[in-house]
């Protein structure tokens, strides 16, 4: 059954049970909703904004958790609904909807997740979906096809094309250039890192993990003795290394500011989290580019060019919503964005506009971590695949391949889909878990990624890229019981953190987890087959199963030819 209150404010709680409540327990849960008022109907009249039936939200568990520490059993889910108002008309229809009442049917759900797929037209597939392949990679998927002796699943043709997305293998830098008919000796990237080749000086780590390292100082760390109870702070000297990280969140920011600059400093955040057996951030960094944002009226630079229409916000939207937003997300993990800058250009050169149309949102930051725990270990036969953080939800679906691709390319639907949101508390629960391991100088961790462009599929076959590694699709949290195979393994839901780590080692990982209140699932182990696959354990179907070498190291080169 479900119980309705109204807050002072106009807010409405659905509170969902498995049984009636005692009244002491509903006394509780008023006081919860700021004194909200028990609605005796068993249904309220709307309209109103709330979340979308089929999705658990994460402010939901957070709720549901809080209600379990005061004694209140037996509750199954919380959520709020905003009468609708002006100023929420427009609102994200990937996770929100506009409901006219609201009843014990609020909550029912009538779709059916999708079965696995085969994939008899590899190249319609791929523009359908949006998964920005180009006509060498859909072919090598047609020979890969006809050498399995079988038609690829929906999950091995969207995972492949997010593993090998430009977002995720940078195919344009470590691809081969022919300039004037000569084949050039070395890869852009090669020619950026043969700096630190030449001169590594203090660099422990560099263009092989989330993040750079350089040696920093001996440092006195103040800190719990351990990690897993209540314990008396103590010193202890280390041998430190700075972390240094930047990347970009163009496209996400683009196509919605908010969600993509928050997540954008949410990822590059895990990026320092994920540094060699575990790192953590200290400060951040955020710079935008956009095209005029026309704030004012006698900014004659401005004038020189027109506006033009906006396929999803303007440029002054951006800057709004887009600094907002990494502040927000910033503010409520607990790191500060302590500097940053904002560049606007256009220029009209010969009928040919140049201008930041697919906007630049550069996330970056310092961290600091212990040098003996810098470098990731490589993972062993039997090691569990870990992950920590929220549930699954239908976000970021293909957001790697849609990155990679001109905005605009694909629907608006396929492009909002690929956006991500963010839950900062969530990742503050998963980092101070991963800080406690690192600070008591136990550190379990064999190695740590974090899950960001591709979801799981990207996050965990790195962990496993030298090995192998098998999946029990059952074992991930889903927070969507609607979600297929494909989107299970291919979300990219926020905050969480894959890890590998040796099976005696997970009771003290779980009591660290437990502390902390981060969900921890243990949801595969490591292999030596240098396969990598996901399977139900319970039915038995198996929606992705490659050998690594097919996924990763056999994937066509990109070719590039120019005139000087």
């Amino acid at each position: 059954m479900i119980y309705f209150f109204k807050s002072p404010k106009a807010v409405t709680y659905a509170v969902e049970v498995n049984d009636a409540l005692p009244q002491e327990h509903l006394n509780r849960l008023s006081w919860l909703f700021g004194q909200g008022q028990l609605l005796e109907e068993k249904s309220v009249n709307g309209p109103f904004i709330g979340p979308r039936r089929e999705m658990i939200t994460p402010w939901s568990t957070g709720a549901v958790e809080i209600t379990r520490n005061m004694g209140i059993s037996g509750i199954i889910r919380v959520e709020e609904f905003h009468p609708v108002t002006k100023e929420n008309e427009a609102f994200d229809h990937m996770t929100f909807q506009r409901y006219e009442t609201l009843d014990q049917s609020v909550f029912s759900i009538n779709i059916h997740k999708e079965d696995i797929q085969e994939v008899h037209d590899i190249a319609t597939y791929n523009q359908e979906e949006g998964l920005a392949m180009n006509e060498e990679e859909v072919e090598y998927l047609n020979d890969l096809s006809r050498k399995l002796g079988r038609k690829l699943t929906d999950s091995e043709v969207f995972a492949f094309s997010q593993a090998n997305s430009e977002h995720c293998r940078h195919k344009i830098f470590n691809g081969t250039f022919i300039i004037d008919g000569q084949e050039k000796p070395e890869s852009l990237f090669k020619l950026i890192k043969k700096t630190t080749k030449t001169h590594p000086n203090q660099v422990i780590s560099a263009y092989k993990d989330n993040v750079a390292f350089i040696a920093g100082p001996k440092v006195t760390q103040f800190a719990p003795a351990t990690a897993d109870k209540p314990d008396f702070y103590k010193e202890s000297e280390y041998e430190s290394v700075i972390s240094l990280k930047a990347e970009t969140h163009n496209f996400p920011t683009t196509v919605e500011p908010f969600s993509g600059a928050a997540t954008g400093s949410g990822g590059e955040i895990r990026d320092r989290l994920a540094g060699g057996q575990g790192a953590l951030p200290l400060a951040g960094t955020a710079v935008y580019m956009t095209a005029y944002p026309r704030m004012e009226k006698n900014r004659i630079w401005e004038q020189a060019t027109s506006p033009r229409p906006w396929l999803y916000q303007t440029p002054l939207d951006i800057l709004i919503k887009a600094t907002n937003g990494a502040a927000d997300f910033g503010n409520k993990f607990g790191q500060p964005l302590i500097t940053g800058s904002i560049l606007t250009f256009e220029h009209q050169e010969n009928d040919k506009m140049l201008g930041y149309d697919k906007v630049i949102m550069q996330a970056g930051g310092i961290g600091y971590g212990k040098k003996e725990y810098a470098l990731k270990h490589t993972p062993k036969k039997g090691d569990h695949i870990v992950v920590m953080g929220g549930d699954n939800y239908r976000i970021g679906m293909g957001g790697a391949a849609v990155s990679s691709a001109d905005t605009g390319s694909f629907g608006s639907g396929i492009e909002l889909n690929a956006i991500q949101r963010s839950n900062p508390e969530m990742q503050k629960r998963v980092a101070n878990a991963i800080r406690g391991l690192i600070e008591t100088g136990e550190n379990p961790i064999v190695s740590i990624h974090d899950h960001g462009a591709g979801g799981h599929l990207n996050c965990l076959s790195e962990l496993v890229e030298d090995t192998g590694g098998h999946i029990d699709i059952d074992k991930l949290p889903v927070g969507d019981n609607t979600l297929s195979y494909k989107e299970i393994i291919g979300n990219e839901s926020q905050e969480r953190m894959g890890l590998v780590i040796a099976p005696e080692d997970l009771p003290k990982l779980q009591k660290v987890a437990d502390r902390e209140q981060a969900p921890l699932f243990v949801v595969g182990e490591v292999s030596d087959d240098k396969r990598f696959s996901f399977a139900s354990n319970s039915t038995g179907e198996k929606p992705l199963d490659y050998d690594l070498n097919d996924f990763f190291g056999a994937s066509p080169k990109t070719i590039m030819e120019d005139a000087a």
